[in-house]
């Protein structure tokens, strides 16, 4: 079932989680995929994750790194402009998607280049680089397995590290026979991987430009990382001769030391892997070795909005490695595409509406996407607090809504209830008057002791469970006319 909707990063109204949710609930065979893959993913890393006897040492480690970072940001982020300028690299800062698009296919067009090929990347799906390009005459080959299957069905990303996280090998083999314009094929995975490798070849050693995200910045040295399972990465870095990598600019790190740290985390936290099979770095340029121009785009594009936010800028720590999702009991039943943005499952919670704003219905429903259970807390490798950020989002959106702000405005009937109840537990003499009043008002609704079914709105609350009414006597009745009693 493909999910028909727009971005929560584009402009105008988009859907709720709640609506898209329940599409998603809907298709049984998508709730099969990812129940089965989420689970076995959760299983080998329990295993990985407990080689290590210093594994919560290292995420604290792994925190701390984070939270320095993010407090010098500035700092850090013109070091590692310095760093790369050395090493013969080019840096371009881009305030938003627009800006860093422009930037992107302005090189392209440069070197003449009518495609480039691309390494998985997260930071160009959220700009919609490659609708960018495409609308400049240039195409963009996905070159990552899962993201080229999503590029050929027409849909988006359903999972940080599996996009196609969504799809069985029998419709993965559908997509590739109309797709790939093969013949023949099975659907066995030698086969399926057989037929994307033949296709990516052609486009790998013809590319003028290639096209990478970051999972890291060294500020110290100019360094870029790419870590990937399947060797893509390192052609699309290589074998062009013009190599531009978008970065977030949270996704800074200080020294090279602290690899040492995130060498551990990132890999056992999102392959259960000890490392990555491929691990890439790349400092500036090296005549005659791999790309002879090498461009760095920094991309705002909401973050500094979410640095502000002492206790909501602990998102910008996530290192992307996918745990909280396969963890999270709420996208293992609903899948990526009810989140509706480029970041699903409780980081997406967090971080989209942070991103794009408090006050868009679509990304405002994203913070109550959770049961608030706390697994993706557990599994975080650099402790995001996500539970904590989700009530502390909640609040800003109820805030947002009854300054008259919001959509919903000072008519929302959950806010005006609140407030009313706020006045009266606040007021001894008015909480009593209230109590004796609800002993009238509940007469015709109480019945053998028991209120089973409550009016309009309310009825919601006794759907599922029955409600106890008013005592015909308060405590504080009983306790003055025990004290009178003795007097």
């Amino acid at each position: 079932m493909t999910l028909e909707v727009p971005d929560a990063f584009s402009p105008g109204k988009t859907p709720k989680f709640q609506e898209l949710a329940k599409v998603s609930l809907a298709d049984t065979q998508l709730r099969r995929n990812i129940g089965k893959a989420a689970r076995g993913i959760r299983e080998k890393r329990a295993v990985a994750v407990e080689e290590l006897p210093d594994w919560q040492e290292l995420r604290e480690a792994g925190r701390a790194i984070k939270e320095r970072t993010l407090r010098h940001l500035d700092h850090y982020l013109l070091q590692l402009e310095e760093s790369v300028r050395k090493a013969g690299g080019q840096v371009h800062w881009a305030r938003d998607a627009e800006e860093a698009n422009r930037i992107i296919a302005g090189i392209a067009r440069d070197h003449d280049a009518d495609e480039v090929v691309k390494v998985k990347s997260i930071a160009t799906d959220e700009i919609k680089l490659n609708e960018h390009l495409e609308s400049e005459g240039i195409k963009a080959h996905e070159t990552d397995l899962a993201e080229l299957i999503i590029q050929l069905a027409g849909e988006e990303s359903s999972h940080i590290l599996v996009p196609a996280i969504h799809k069985n090998r029998a419709e993965i083999r559908e997509i590739f026979l109309r797709g790939l314009d093969v013949e023949d094929l099975s659907d066995d995975p030698k086969d399926l991987a057989e037929a994307a490798r033949l296709y990516l070849r052609k486009k790998f050693l013809s590319a003028k430009v290639g096209v990478s995200g970051a999972n890291f910045g060294v500020a110290e040295t100019g360094t870029v990382c790419v870590v990937e399972s399947e060797g893509n990465g390192r052609m699309c870095t290589t074998l062009p001769p013009v190599l531009v990598t978008l970065m977030g600019i949270e996704k800074l790190i200080p020294t090279w030391r602290d690899f040492e740290v995130y060498m551990q985390l990132l890999p056992r936290s999102s392959t259960a892997e000890r490392m990555n099979p491929y691990t890439s770095f790349w400092t500036g340029v090296s005549e005659g070795d791999g790309p002879q121009e090498f461009h760095l785009v920094l991309l705002d594009n909401g973050r500094t909005n979410v640095l502000a936010d002492e206790r909501g800028r602990q998102a910008l720590n996530c290192i992307r490695c996918s745990a909280c999702l396969n963890a999270c009991p709420v996208y293992e039943r609903t899948g990526g595409h009810a989140y509706n943005s480029v970041y699903p499952g409780p980081i997406g919670a967090i971080l989209t509406p942070q991103l794009v704003g408090i006050g868009k219905p679509g990304p405002d429903s994203l913070p109550y996407a959770s049961s608030l259970c706390g697994a993706c807390y557990d599994v975080c490798p650099v402790k995001i607090n996500i539970p904590e950020v989700l009530i502390h989002l909640r609040g800003r959106v109820v805030r947002n809504q009854q300054s008259g702000d919001g959509l919903a405005g000072t008519l929302n009937p959950e806010n005006v209830a609140m407030q009313i109840m706020a006045k009266t537990f606040a007021d001894p003499a008015l909480y009593e008057r209230s109590q004796k009043l609800a002993r009238i008002g509940q007469w015709p609704l109480a019945r053998s002791g028991t209120i089973h079914r409550l009016p309009g709105e309310l009825s919601g609350w006794t759907r599922t469970r029955d409600l106890k009414p008013v005592p015909e006597k308060s405590f504080r009745e009983w306790w003055r006319e025990r004290k009178n009693g003795e007097g």
